[in-house]
């Protein structure tokens, strides 16, 4: 399968250190055929923190790379779909993107372990969906 049959998925959240690194990371491993995935926040943190590092390797998914970026960064051309969970419906720094989906997923930030795992599993089953989705609408 070709390079141009991948859908570039940007995922985004507010510090891009949790859910959206979270997010690239599954898809790069779980749907890397039909996602060329990368994440960014709203306002980010800078850093990736260690338990969402060390959540992301308990689940066998591989860490190098993940860097927190703003949503600046990126240019609307080329992204195919945002995936919006930063919990902020609406929010101008997203309107320049032609398609953006909103998924309710809560900030894992601040929390413990199991918090992680919980947060993870969600955005996991996400995107397996998303995945599976665009690989239909491949079949087409």
């Amino acid at each position: 399968m070709g390079e141009q049959t991948k859908t570039r998925v940007l995922f985004v959240c507010i510090g891009n250190a949790c859910r959206s690194p979270m997010g690239e990371a599954i898809a790069r491993k779980d749907a890397g055929d039909v996602i060329d995935a990368c994440s960014a926040g709203l306002y980010p943190l800078g850093m990736i923190p260690e338990l969402t590092r060390k959540t992301l390797e308990e689940y066998g998914y591989p860490v190098e790379g993940l860097a927190s970026k703003s949503l600046r960064e990126f240019e609307a051309a080329g992204i195919g779909l945002v995936v919006n969970m930063s919990g902020m419906q609406d929010e101008p720094a997203l309107t320049k993107f032609e398609t953006v989906e909103e998924w309710e997923v809560g900030d894992p930030y601040g929390g413990d372990a199991d918090v992680y795992r919980k947060i993870l599993l969600e955005i996991q089953g996400r995107v397996n969906l998303l995945a599976q989705r665009l690989r239909r609408k491949q079949g087409e």
